[in-house]
């Protein structure tokens, strides 16, 4: 029961922070000159153009999961290497922006709503969301297959580091796996996100 009460409370954030994610990727690529997310219809927050319905029943059931990834054509940019990592970090950038606004929200409901049950509720829901946002901040800043990270770190590095990812590209694809079904992967940025976390709450609290 507590299992379940907790994946609700988690819900609204984990749709949040997937659609602003995956929009905030195909904004950054339409103004940068690519115009495919925009004709797949991927410029909108509506959970329902990102949710994989199989990686979102994963997400919901076992803690992971994943999204529709926004398809981009990197030769409609003007420099593809520096576009194609703003386009890629656009993505958890906006999480951290929702982490941030929901912090506020947080502060906010603190100081005004009276200490009810369904505002407890309430409060529940914005930490959720907060700490969601900052899990996909983080997760995705991971610089291995098919992460973001990866071609922030492919593009700032080169021909060299490319040429690294096409090589090993399964492999670290593989040993991402295991660290997430071995839960180890909350061992490695489980103290980034505390610390996020924390200083959110030093800047309004």
């Amino acid at each position: 029961m507590d299992y379940l009460v907790g994946r609700l409370l988690f819900l609204p954030g984990i749709l949040l922070g997937i659609s602003v994610h995956e929009f905030a990727h195909g904004l950054a690529a339409d103004r940068l000159g690519d115009n495919t997310p925009r004709l797949q219809g991927r410029l909108s927050l509506n959970p329902l153009r990102h949710l994989d319905p199989l990686g979102f029943l994963c997400l919901l059931v076992f803690g992971f999961g994943w999204a529709k990834p926004v398809m981009i054509n990197p030769r409609n940019f003007k420099n593809p290497l520096r576009d194609d990592a703003i386009v890629s970090l656009a993505g958890p950038v906006s999480n951290f922006f929702v982490a941030f606004l929901f912090t506020a929200f947080m502060k906010l409901a603190d100081v005004f709503l009276p200490v009810t049950l369904l505002n407890q509720v309430i409060f529940e829901v914005l930490r959720s969301t907060v700490q969601i946002n900052l899990v996909l901040t983080v997760f995705n800043l991971i610089p291995v297959p098919p992460l973001d990270g990866h071609h922030i770190l492919g593009s700032l590095g080169g021909p060299k580091v490319w040429n690294f990812y096409y090589t090993y590209r399964e492999h670290l694809r593989f040993i991402l796996l295991l660290l997430i079904v071995f839960r180890k992967i909350g061992r490695i940025i489980g103290p980034i996100i505390n610390v996020l976390y924390r200083f959110l709450i030093s800047v309004f609290f």
